[in-house]
């Protein structure tokens, strides 16, 4: 239930700013992947799986895409999936979960999607559970269906361009946070504690996670491609690269 006097429209916004001063090409890479699930169903409903959804940003835009769809997001953290649940307004079924525990998928409406999306989320997860996680997903996908990954895939070929190309996007990222153009990620979360109808939300989740998510785990494109390999993928290979970010994509 949504909670009393909330604004999803400017949450969901503020979150969608305070995402794109991190990924200035955010919508380019979900574009990007809503082509890629046109392209493998005909389908008017595709069966979509929105993994470690927060918001909603990839089920709004399927639903964008694809009126009928059948989405599903997954997330457990209590403030991003009130946001979601609001957003998407009874199109999508809103699932709270956990992927660090193997049996997460048995609260899934469906057993088989078209499709699994994610963004800039599973870097979360340490190597051993994310390379679990893909035969996971393989299961959940029906014969020909699709997985991405978009997320920090730096290329290790190219290590000092990749160090230049951050320092140059952090220079440009706190100019807009000194400006007011928009909040970075801790101020957005101290906005989130100081409203009233959020703030309990906001105590669950520190209650869920007590020291923050766990550090982030980046390794390059190739290691997660020989993971969708190891977890039985037909197909892999590399959607869209945009600087050292990527989306990898598997074909069961």
């Amino acid at each position: 239930m949504t909670p009393y006097n909330l604004d999803v429209r400017a949450w969901q916004e503020s979150w969608d700013r305070q995402q794109e001063a991190y990924l200035p090409d955010r919508e380019h890479r979900l574009d990007t992947m809503l082509d890629a699930v046109e392209a493998v169903t005909d389908r008017p409903d595709p069966r979509v799986l929105d993994l470690a959804g927060g918001t909603g940003s990839i089920s709004l835009r399927t639903l964008a895409r694809f009126p009928q769809a059948q989405v599903t997001l997954v997330d457990l953290d209590p403030v991003l999936l009130t946001i979601a649940e609001a957003s998407l307004t009874g199109r999508a079924t809103v699932v709270t979960a956990d992927l660090n525990d193997p049996d997460w998928a048995a609260a899934l409406p469906l057993r088989e999607y078209d499709a699994v999306l994610t963004a800039t989320a599973l870097h979360w997860l340490d190597g051993d559970r994310l390379a679990t996680l893909y035969r996971e997903i393989r299961d959940l996908l029906r014969p020909g269906g699709l997985f991405v990954n978009a997320d920090h895939m730096p290329d290790p070929g190219l290590a000092t361009l990749s160090a230049q190309l951050l320092d140059r996007a952090r220079a440009r990222r706190n100019a807009r946070y000194a400006a007011g153009a928009v909040l970075s990620w801790s101020a957005w979360w101290e906005q989130v504690t100081a409203a009233p109808t959020l703030a309990p939300l906001a105590e669950k989740r520190r209650q869920i996670y007590p020291t923050g998510h766990s550090p982030e785990w980046s390794p390059p494109a190739d290691w997660h491609l020989d993971a969708l390999r190891a977890a039985g993928f037909a197909e892999v290979g590399t959607l869209w690269r945009g600087g050292t970010d990527a989306a990898v994509a598997g074909l069961r």
